[in-house]
């Protein structure tokens, strides 16, 4: 049988910012098809693991591999040696990210906004482009929405745009920051809907969430953060009804 590559390697991975150290020794392994949710309290580590991912971050220690290479960095004669800011975001081409601020264009509408990026960074031809946004666009169920400007829709509805933005450069992992966290609640569902459909389709997605509903019914792997460590990992149904760790209960005796 071939060996199945990882999409996700996490190896040890530490960072710090001066002297506070966000993230200490992380592991964990994210295979092709799978969702993984980091949940844990504010300030544990979750989202700057996930810039590490794409190397929106540098890591101080470890070591990220998406997809069997490594990220933002070349190994020689054992040593790594960091890739110069145009390779690293050749690499990152292959990596969607969805913030919690949508981080729209103003200035261009929601077709526009999803064509953007292939045109300019992949060099899609317009009509190339316009026509799979236009696809997007109305997977995400926003087909009547495409000359709508950003101010013209709702924070849900802008949403579902930055996400359609993400897959116009067809990556083979999305990385999800809170994406629902500044929404008003109404809105959240048509957010986790369209996250669910992707799930479905086989995407492999990190996300990092406060829905604990969302965790449950759609990730294979949960991950319980704190203080920059991993305090408890599993399976969803497990982890978020049973969890072994005293710190886990404590969350999530909060939360749910």
């Amino acid at each position: 049988m071939t060996e199945v590559t990882p999409m996700v390697e996490a190896q040890q991975v530490s960072k710090s910012y001066g002297s506070n150290q966000v993230l200490k020794s992380i592991s964990l392994t994210v295979m092709p098809g799978e969702v993984l949710c980091l949940v844990g309290p504010s300030g544990s580590g979750k989202s700057t693991f996930l810039r590490c991912i794409n190397h929106l971050e540098r890591v101080n220690a470890g070591r990220l591999a998406v997809d069997g290479k490594l990220v933002g960095y070349r190994e020689a004669n054992g040593k790594l040696y960091e890739l110069h800011p145009k390779e690293a975001a050749l690499q990152r081409r292959d990596i969607g990210m969805v913030f919690q601020r949508f981080n729209l264009f103003p200035h261009m509408t929601a077709l526009e906004n999803v064509m953007e990026a292939p045109v300019r960074v992949k060099g899609v031809g317009r009509a190339q482009a316009k026509q799979r946004a236009r696809e997007l666009l109305e997977r995400v169920g926003l087909g009547e929405r495409t000359d709508y400007y950003p101010a013209h829709l709702s924070g849900g509805q802008q949403q579902r745009v930055a996400i359609a933005r993400a897959l116009a450069m067809d990556p083979k992992l999305m990385l999800f920051d809170e994406p629902t966290s500044a929404l008003d609640p109404e809105l959240v569902g048509e957010v986790l809907d369209v996250m669910k459909e992707l799930a479905r389709t086989g995407m492999t997605m990190i996300v990092v969430t406060h829905e604990m509903g969302f965790a449950r019914e759609v990730a294979d792997e949960v991950v319980f953060m704190d203080g920059g460590v991993v305090v408890e990992s599993g399976d969803p149904k497990v982890v978020l009804t049973n969890p072994q760790h005293e710190r886990t209960k404590a969350f999530l005796s909060k939360v749910l």
